[in-house]
């Protein structure tokens, strides 16, 4: 039913145009793809959590919110739309923030969780594979090129989820060129019709 429930693992592994060669998505129409070939998390993130569910076990190990890496030292402020960063042997470009889903909620037994990660900003973000290699356990995340370093991912998911009628920085966001097609989309018709989509069904409220 998901791919969510991810376990930390030793070792090397081999990242391809559509995420790690061993990793799995059940639903391909929502997640996976070339835009969304791997999702990054800050482990920073896990002591917030940590303090709003205590002792929930979920949280006493990397992988609680689905992610294929966890970093410290690099959360959504320090990252921008088109970032080009090198992870192991693999290239990796950032492409689009995460817009947390129900399966938050069923992951974690609360049943707004989804809603609680998209109004903190703390989302995690994903990206495209423009060299495909080995990333493993240790490997150092170094940034290679940085095109648009006012758009960063925390500026990006304010847009779309606090600031949602700051319709002239949408309209900007919307021409971003590595940023994904689909949030690019999202943004133009946001712009358009000047109002917020519906976000119910995706957040499970």
């Amino acid at each position: 039913m998901s791919g969510i429930a991810k376990q930390p693992v030793c070792g090397r592994r081999a990242v391809t145009k559509t995420g790690f060669s061993e990793d799995n998505q059940a639903d391909l129409e929502s997640h996976g793809g070339l835009e969304k070939a791997v999702h990054h998390y800050p482990f920073d993130h896990y002591s917030s959590w940590r303090n709003d569910f205590t002792g929930h076990p979920l949280l006493e190990n990397v992988g609680a919110f689905g992610e294929n890496l966890s970093t410290t030292g690099l959360i959504e402020r320090d990252v921008c739309i088109g970032d080009m960063w090198r992870a192991g042997t693999a290239v990796l470009q950032v492409s689009q923030g995460r817009q947390p889903c129900f399966k938050l909620n069923l992951r974690f037994g609360v049943d707004d969780m989804a809603y609680r990660v998209q109004k903190s900003l703390r989302a995690g973000w994903y990206y495209r594979v423009l060299e495909t290699g080995e990333i493993g356990q240790g490997d150092a995340i170094t940034l290679v090129e940085r095109p648009h370093p006012g758009w960063t991912v925390e500026r990006a998911l304010g847009l779309l989820f606090l600031r949602t009628d700051a319709y002239d920085e949408l309209e900007a966001m919307s021409h971003l060129p590595e940023l994904a097609e689909s949030w690019r989309k999202l943004a133009r018709r946001r712009v358009e019709r000047r109002q917020t989509e519906d976000w119910s069904s995706r957040l499970g409220l």
